[in-house]
């Protein structure tokens, strides 16, 4: 009796560890991070109720989030006879969303509810599904006949544009009176040193405009330089006020380096001499009294009829702001040319700015060599009409 006993007994223990045995690496397995069940789809936004005016159209940005990458499918429920809605990523229209099941993916609803809608609250549902899982979100929105007084002033564009030292920069902004009744308001903007902001609408300066509900009007804002500018940002703000309620925005012009380029000679003497028939050097001087280098300038000539001009750099790969490079033009007149002054037109143009001319004065002589011929003939002609006059005179 007490074998079968001591028998029972092992084998009871040898069945409780043997089942341990193979529970335990299950057990294991599931305490393993990676068995975790995945975020699930998530859809949502900051503000899920809002208050908007009639006829208002409305941009609510929406975020999906999942544990693992799917594609989502958008539709939105419940939307009122004459309400449109639409998904806008990338400026596109869109009824899908790719979740990468890392970061949130990013949508914009717009709604654009009709002028004659009913006020009132209203309720939407958007949903979002994929072949594994769905979400949905809950979109309240209430349409009052009146909303409170508020503006908002916004730029077509980035709040940042760059310029010359010398030109004038433009932006386009959007004023809008969001509330529920006509609001004048009054425009102003800062200025910033040696600088001139002006506000136009319709191509004329303001400084206030009647906006009635909902209703938007734009407005150009141009900063002209007063003096030529250094380099540097160069930031104001633009003002709207309407009794207890304003709008402002912030810009800068961004003022980038210019060449400046300028064409002379050594000693600003823009006149020289030059024998006809011969290469004559003309020493020619280009300055960049500009912010930035001048890169790629082609040098060319206006010249006379029959004359030639050449130069020992035809053009020039940079001048640094500030230097100077000197060029030398061989200058021939034609071997006929007439003694006199004659003007020659020196021109230079930078691959990214416009093109810069000097005229210079050239007096033409006629070469030693031909004076002294013309000496002697005058002198062979002398002689003869001498030898023919004392001859014919003995006669």
């Amino acid at each position: 009796m007490e074998h079968k006993r001591l028998n029972s007994l092992i084998g009871l223990v040898l069945l409780l560890t043997l089942t341990f045995a193979l529970s335990s690496p299950a057990l294991a397995q599931e305490s393993q991070p990676g068995s975790a069940t995945p975020q699930p789809l998530l859809l949502y936004t900051q503000y899920p109720s809002r208050m908007i005016g009639l006829g208002e159209t409305v941009t609510l940005p929406l975020k999906l989030r999942a544990g693992v990458a799917q594609v989502v499918s958008l539709e939105v429920q419940g939307l009122p006879e004459g309400w449109t809605a639409t998904f806008r990523g990338g400026s596109q229209i869109v009824d899908a969303v790719y979740v990468d099941g890392v970061a949130d993916a990013s949508v914009d609803l717009r709604l654009e509810t009709p002028s004659n809608a009913e006020p009132g609250k209203y309720e939407l549902k958007v949903i979002g599904s994929s072949k594994r899982e769905q979400t949905e979100l809950i979109i309240n929105l209430t349409i009052k006949e009146k909303l409170p007084p508020r503006l908002s002033l916004t730029t077509d564009g980035l709040p940042t544009k760059r310029g010359t030292p010398n030109s004038a920069v433009t932006f386009t902004l959007n004023l809008k009176n969001e509330g529920g009744e006509d609001l004048i308001a009054e425009l102003s903007a800062t200025q910033p040193e040696n600088v001139q902001v002006t506000i136009q609408s319709g191509g004329q300066d303001v400084t206030e405009l009647e906006l009635a509900p909902n209703e938007t009007k734009n407005l150009t804002v141009k900063a002209t330089p007063l003096v030529r500018l250094e380099a540097g940002n160069y930031s104001f703000s633009v003002q709207a006020i309407a009794g207890d309620v304003s709008a402002q925005i912030d810009l800068t012009v961004e003022v980038v380096g210019q060449g400046r380029l300028s064409v002379s000679a050594p000693e600003g003497r823009l006149s020289a001499q030059a024998y006809a028939g011969q290469d004559n050097p003309l020493k020619i001087e280009l300055t960049n009294s500009g912010t930035a280098p001048l890169r790629g300038i082609q040098l060319t000539s206006t010249t006379p009829s029959g004359w030639s001009i050449t130069f020992d750099q035809a053009e020039i790969a940079e001048i640094p702001a500030g230097e100077t490079v000197e060029v030398t033009a061989q200058v021939k007149p034609p071997e006929k040319a007439v003694a006199g002054d004659y003007v020659i037109t020196i021109n230079a143009r930078p691959v990214d700015s416009q093109q810069e001319s000097a005229d210079f004065r050239i007096t033409v002589r006629t070469s030693t060599l031909w004076g002294v011929a013309g000496i002697g003939l005058i002198a062979l002609a002398v002689g003869a009409v001498g030898a023919a006059v004392v001859r014919f005179g003995r006669r």
